[in-house]
């Protein structure tokens, strides 16, 4: 076939241009591309806006997730989540975003908006499920607690800001919405009570302790008076004398008082309520709704038995490499009698003080710097810090990280409870621990996501927790590849963290749905881990009190495991490390699934 061509005359050199003369059939063709690209285009800038409206009813709706992302417009509320107000209100939300959805064709979206579409979808049909259980009949137990976050916000140094007088004057209106929250707590732990709803006994116990250590006779001497002693400089002496009789008046008249109140009421009424048993089935529909929180923790629609049988696996697997470490520094004894040995020697307890301690954690921070940069192409801007856990929480809490804010303005944190510097034990896992709580585990993905300004708000300053906790457990197994775990008994610790989150899927099923007693569940942690009674103890409750949550890591990160080795099969010579750590946390936190989806994309564009 001729070309259809179409000749012109050059004005400036009055030369004949040859060009392809373009049928209108083809030229309409274009035109309706063109215009449907635009329409494209209109739909992904309505979808964007939708998108951030979501993002920004929902701070409205979770005033404190905006104070922790740094956001200071709402510091001045505190949602009673648990009043039937606020639920009815937080169905409406959920479901019209729902049909917001439904406006936009999925498939006319670009790939980014792709994501968010399937990532809010999810989302959504999640939080609508969740409404059929009353999750608010539990308002809080001995980890999961308002009370105990409120005096991290409380104290001066946590996410709560106090630079300017407004600042200042935002918490006292704060805590008096929390005195309205506790009310309604204790109103819903009665519903509880009626409904065959209630915490087992053994977190009871943990919770009312917490709750009296925050009831002082002296104002001066609350944890909540920490504001004043930190007031700035520049603030005028009339501002410094008003606040300060303002925060006496709070602490005693509504501070003090609520705590007391919680306190009694878990003591005098609820403990005697509380059940013996340990898991969610032996509540009314809680078989069910142990099932629903399998899968919103997880992302995935694995059923309870068979993450059960997975984590059985894995303890197996995971109980030979051990044995292997065993083997290896000579030791004579079984697996137990070796855990008991790294428990109890002295010599795995070298520091005098907590300053050593924070010391060494910065230690391996800076010995794995050089093989950081081989590994990842880019580390965040947020500011990092290594603290030890305040006083008043440190003996409930475990080792954290607490994401700084997307300005940079306050950095990372990663918390360490130190209860006595001399019993700190080094075969914990400290390398590992570093590299899920701290860096590259939390701080990378959390200060990455946050300040990618090209994601929509809501998926920088949200997560599920099986990808986000799935990164930091896939991240403790970097070790070697960053130049730790040289130490045979680091490495033990490190398999001994990951034996800890295959137990998990063992137990946290066992004692919801199979009848575990919190005893069994103790029993066979410290069987298969290097843990004490009291570690296990402490952990074993926290599955109790937060069911589900735990299964998150595991499967998260044997999923990123999973696709690592797939690529590195499929490419070869063209998979690169960096690359896949970049497009794994490139995107933020997604459901697994749509997560698995986007990675195969990736590996076949490097094709």
């Amino acid at each position: 076939m001729s070309d259809n061509l179409l000749f012109l005359v050059n004005r400036k050199t009055k030369k004949m241009n040859k060009i392809f003369l373009i049928p209108v059939c083809i030229l309409t063709i274009m035109s309706c591309k063109q215009a449907a690209k635009k329409d494209s285009t209109v739909a992904n800038i309505q979808f964007l806006a939708m998108c951030e409206q979501y993002y920004q009813d929902g701070l409205k709706i979770n005033p404190l997730a905006a104070t922790y992302i740094g956001d200071e417009r709402y510091n001045d509320l505190l949602a009673n989540d648990g009043s039937v107000t606020y639920i009815q209100d937080y169905k409406k939300f959920n479901e019209r975003y729902l049909d917001s959805l439904k406006v936009y064709d999925r498939e006319s979206l670009d790939t980014n908006d792709r994501l968010s579409f399937d990532y809010l979808k999810d989302q959504l049909d999640m939080n609508i499920e969740g409404l059929k259980y009353h999750s608010e009949y539990l308002p809080f137990n001995q980890m999961f607690a308002l009370p105990l976050t409120i005096g991290q916000l409380g104290s001066g140094t946590g996410a709560q800001p106090f630079k300017t007088v407004k600042n200042y004057e935002d918490w006292l209106k704060r805590v008096s919405a929390f005195s309205v929250w506790a009310d309604t707590a204790i109103a819903n732990f009665r519903k509880g009570e009626a409904s065959g709803i209630v915490l087992p006994k053994a977190l009871v116990v943990k919770m009312i302790p917490q709750m009296q250590a925050l009831v002082v006779t002296d104002p001066k001497a609350s944890l909540f008076y920490g504001p004043i002693n930190l007031i700035p400089k520049t603030f005028s002496a009339e501002e410094k004398q008003k606040l300060t009789q303002d925060y006496i008046n709070a602490i005693s008249t509504v501070i003090i008082p609520t705590y007391k109140r919680l306190g009694d009421f878990l003591q005098n009424e609820y403990l005697s309520k509380a059940r013996t048993t340990s898991g969610y089935s032996d509540m009314p529909g809680g078989a069910e709704w142990y099932a629903y929180l399998v899968r919103q923790q997880t992302t995935t629609n694995k059923t309870p038995e068979e993450v059960y049988q997975t984590g059985l696996k894995e303890v197996s697997r995971i109980k030979s490499e051990m044995d292997s470490i065993k083997n290896l520094v000579g030791f004579k004894g079984d697996l137990k009698a070796f855990f008991e040995y790294m428990k109890t020697d002295k010599k795995f307890m070298p520091y005098k003080n907590a300053k050593e301690i924070l010391t060494a954690f910065e230690n391996i921070h800076q010995r794995m710097k050089p093989n950081l940069k081989k590994m990842f192409d880019k580390e965040p801007k947020t500011p990092f810090e290594i603290r030890q856990t305040e006083a008043f929480r440190a003996a409930s809490a475990s080792a954290e990280y607490n994401s700084g804010s997307a300005d940079g303005k306050r950095p990372g944190i990663f918390y360490v409870p130190i209860l006595d510097a001399k019993t700190f034990n080094t075969t914990s896992g400290m390398e590992s621990l570093f590299l899920h709580e701290a860096i590259p585990g939390h701080h990378y993905q959390i200060s990455l996501t946050q300040e990618n300004t090209s994601l929509p708000n809501f998926r920088r300053f949200g997560g599920h927790n099986a990808y986000v906790e799935g990164w930091a457990l896939y991240c403790e197994s970097l070790g070697k590849e960053l130049g730790l775990y040289q130490d045979p008994y680091q490495h033990m610790g490190a398999l001994g963290d990951e034996m800890h989150r295959a137990v998990r899927l063992v137990v946290d099923v066992a004692i919801h749905t199979k009848n575990m007693s919190r005893e069994d569940a103790i029993k066979y942690m410290t069987d298969n881990e290097a843990i004490s009674t009291e570690g296990a103890t402490a952990e074993i409750e926290r599955y109790m009190g937060i069911p589900g949550q735990a299964l998150g890591y595991k499967t998260g990160a044997m999923k990123i495991r999973e696709l690592r080795t797939k690529y590195m099969k499929q490419l070869g010579g063209q998979f690169k490390i960096a690359a896949f750590h970049t497009e794994v946390l490139k995107d933020g936190s997604l459901p697994l699934s749509v997560f698995e989806s986007k990675m195969d994309a990736w590996a076949d564009r490097q094709k």
